[in-house]
């Protein structure tokens, strides 16, 4: 069994003054430090509270604890660049295909995405495949818009005006089903084969990967221009062993030299950005603008002030494709931190430098569909 620290575990957020930090969120930093063989948890100026352990932060212990990942291991944000002869949002979302119906390895064999999976589907997990998800997931067609650094941005290929697609999505149920057989037997406790719980979680990650890939390419073929590789593709919900220690990730994207987009909202821009976190940021950068409200309180707030119309188009004048209301009121832009003020804060700790912006166009969720229609994909297990 873990002993616990003689030296309690050190907790660091990387915030300014300003920042939107709830104090819940930083109780539940100490939480998790208090927990046996905890070391080092670090805070990223997007964190705010999560189901029994923070988002947005960094954990290193000696001992791996499945909980601190959760259940959408491999949830990452990946960068396509795409090639469209005219980017008009209004005619480009009428195109975007149903991203809640799966392709099924069988009954879609002739689909053209499938022509981005290379070798076997990581853990044989079929289900779910190209499909989004819900809560904050989506699929983006944004445009880059001011670059900070001309070289950095050249070197990925991209400049000023280029089209590309942002891809967040997960591992949808496969990392569910991976939690969910530890927390049977052993509760929020931690690994009791850390060897055998890394072999699935490798499978979730790289399913994940994949799956941002199958979504990219669906979307290409559906607005007529052809796949192409990331340029970019971080998880931020996953357990690295780095110098014999478990490095828990939740929120928390991998700033050790990596190009990573910090997602803003529908209504703002995103940041793509040079991670180069140390070891007292456990080697991590913030994954998105985080949360300031809970999914109730947006909904309660935003009924009050907008409407559903008011909502499909945005602050930048991009358009949102979805179907599901009570979906568009939660995943509000006021629901959301500054990301300004987040990447403000990255620069001013040294953690990151800014590269580009991208701009949404096309922000898309769930399909516009019916009641029934939505009704038939929660009961087939496609809502995550």
């Amino acid at each position: 069994m873990p002993h616990r620290q003689a030296v309690p575990a050190t907790v660091t957020v990387f915030a300014g003054p300003t920042s939107w930090i709830e104090s819940d969120a930083v109780a539940q930093c100490h939480q998790v430090a208090a927990l046996d063989g905890m070391l080092h948890v670090a805070g990223m100026p997007d964190l705010h509270p999560g189901k029994g352990a923070p988002i947005g932060a960094a954990m290193a212990s000696t001992v791996l604890y499945p909980f601190l990942v959760g259940s959408d291991i491999g949830c990452g944000i990946a960068v396509f660049p795409i090639s469209l002869k005219r980017a008009v949002p209004e005619k480009l979302a009428a195109r975007f295909p149903d991203l809640d119906t799966p392709l099924d390895p069988d009954r879609d064999a002739d689909d053209p995405a499938w022509a981005v999976l290379h070798g076997d589907i990581p853990g044989g997990h079929t289900e779910g495949l190209g499909t989004v998800g819900r809560g904050n997931h989506f699929v983006e067609l944004a445009k880059v818009g001011t670059v900070f650094d001309d070289a950095h941005a050249g070197r990925l290929g991209l400049a000023a005006g280029d089209l590309v697609l942002v891809v967040h999505s997960g591992s949808r149920g496969f990392g569910e089903r991976i939690l969910r057989a530890h927390t049977e037997v052993h509760g929020a406790g931690p690994a009791a084969d850390p060897a055998a719980y890394l072999a699935a979680h490798d499978d979730a990650v790289r399913w994940g990967s994949l799956n941002r890939r199958l979504l990219a390419a669906r979307v290409a073929h559906a607005l007529g221009a052809q796949p192409t590789e990331p340029v970019v593709d971080q998880c931020h919900n996953l357990v690295e062993v780095r110098d014999g220690v478990y490095l828990h990730r939740k929120g928390a994207a991998p700033g050790d030299g990596r190009d990573v987009l910090v997602a803003g909202t529908r209504g703002t821009p995103s940041y793509l950005v040079a991670a180069h976190a140390g070891a007292d940021a456990n080697h991590s950068v913030a994954h998105g603008a985080g949360r300031k409200m809970s999914r109730a309180d947006a909904l309660r707030r935003g009924k009050a002030k907008h409407t559903v119309e008011e909502l499909r188009r945005t602050p930048v004048g991009s358009l949102v494709v979805c179907g599901d209301r009570q979906l568009l009121f939660e995943e509000a832009p006021t629901a959301y931190k500054r990301i300004e003020q987040v990447i403000g804060d990255l620069v001013e700790h040294g953690l990151a430098t800014p590269v580009a912006t991208t701009v949404p166009l096309v922000t898309y969720k769930t399909p516009e569909a019916g009641p029934a229609q939505q009704k038939d994909h929660r009961r087939r297990g496609f809502s995550r």
